[in-house]
């Protein structure tokens, strides 16, 4: 079909020029209402080429185009119907069968990733539950008890990560679900600052809480994922912001919704990673360690939610986390 696309490009081409070569003639023989005709012909044949190339070459390339975007997104599996017998249809197939494989491979993954973190779970308790079980041992003094107090802040850690990977599990198979009720959403925040304050404090760092003025309006959300939102911000302001040494935290209502704001005073973000810093396993060069799939888990929860997080560079140096969500319709 190329071939052919090309051949007809060039009689279009060389039946446009000779149209032209004759117009010119008449023109220089004084015949110009024969020019002008020419001239007009030579205009209706070139837009006509023009539409049949829109038509059969430019929208279908364009039509492409747009599905690939789609499949590069995430939209795995999806299929576009092949409406022609020729090399755009040829492939228009291969995008449909590339698009099944990655769809499959995906799945893979996924199950993969599900089977060893539910494997992981049963020893991570064991271990968690024997250090704490061994720490409380009078006989264990020393280093020995520091050693037992690593493993267990070790074990911990793995069993964050076991947990953040089933999220990202359930996300892609379509078992992540929410349980919205109106809920309060000051409290909600306040209790995971105090769940997560102690810690901090321990590590040194200062939590400053400016807590709204007035009353906040109950909004729609489900109390457990936010509150998971609320401890994977915190636990990433004391890992990657912590040698600031302190993280602000605010909460307001607006007319477009509440607003929750976590700023740390670390290193900040590169601009160039910024971009980048929700998806799924991105860990730019951060040297921390983790699975990097908490900000995604955390932006599917608000996205879930009719919400946004964004994530920027505050003024003056660290990180600002701004989580918005909407007001209930009842308010």
């Amino acid at each position: 079909m190329l071939k052919k696309l090309k051949g007809q490009l060039l009689v279009s081409s060389l039946a446009a020029v000779v149209l032209l070569l004759l117009a010119v003639w008449c023109v220089t023989r004084a015949h110009l209402l024969f020019a002008v005709v020419l001239i007009a012909l030579i205009s209706i044949f070139l837009v006509l080429v023009n539409i049949w190339f829109w038509q059969r070459v430019s929208d279908p390339i364009d039509a492409l185009t747009s599905f690939s975007k789609h499949i590069a997104e995430g939209s795995y599996g999806i299929q576009m119907e092949q409406e022609r017998e020729d090399e755009i249809g040829l492939l228009t197939d291969e995008i449909n069968d590339m698009s099944k494989k990655v769809a499959v491979g995906e799945q893979y993954r996924t199950d993969f990733i599900s089977q060893v973190s539910h494997e992981l779970r049963t020893p991570l308790t064991a271990i968690t539950g024997w250090a704490e079980t061994i720490a409380f041992d009078p006989a264990v003094q020393g280093d020995s008890l520091k050693g037992i107090h690593i493993i267990s802040k070790e074990a911990e850690r793995l069993t964050n990560m076991v947990a953040e990977l089933l999220e990202f599990t359930r996300i892609q198979d379509g078992r992540f679900n929410l349980r919205i009720e109106l809920i309060d959403i000051a409290a909600e925040l306040e209790d995971a600052i105090f769940t997560y304050g102690e810690l901090m404090k321990q590590a040194g760092i200062e939590v400053n809480y400016q807590a709204p003025e007035g009353d906040v309006p109950l909004i729609p959300g489900d109390d457990e994922r936010l509150k998971q939102v609320f401890l994977n911000l915190l636990d990433n302001g004391a890992k990657h912001g912590g040698d600031g040494k302190k993280i602000d935290i605010s909460l307001r209502p607006e007319s477009d919704g509440v607003h929750i704001i976590f700023r740390d005073y670390g290193k900040g973000i590169p601009p160039e990673e910024l971009p980048h810093v929700k998806e799924r396993f991105y860990k730019g060069s951060s040297k921390n360690r983790g699975t990097g799939i908490g900000l995604s888990v955390c932006d599917e929860i608000i996205t879930r939610h009719n919400g946004k997080l964004d994530i920027t560079n505050a003024e003056g140096g660290g990180c600002r986390v701004e989580i918005t969500l909407p007001l209930s319709s009842a308010t």
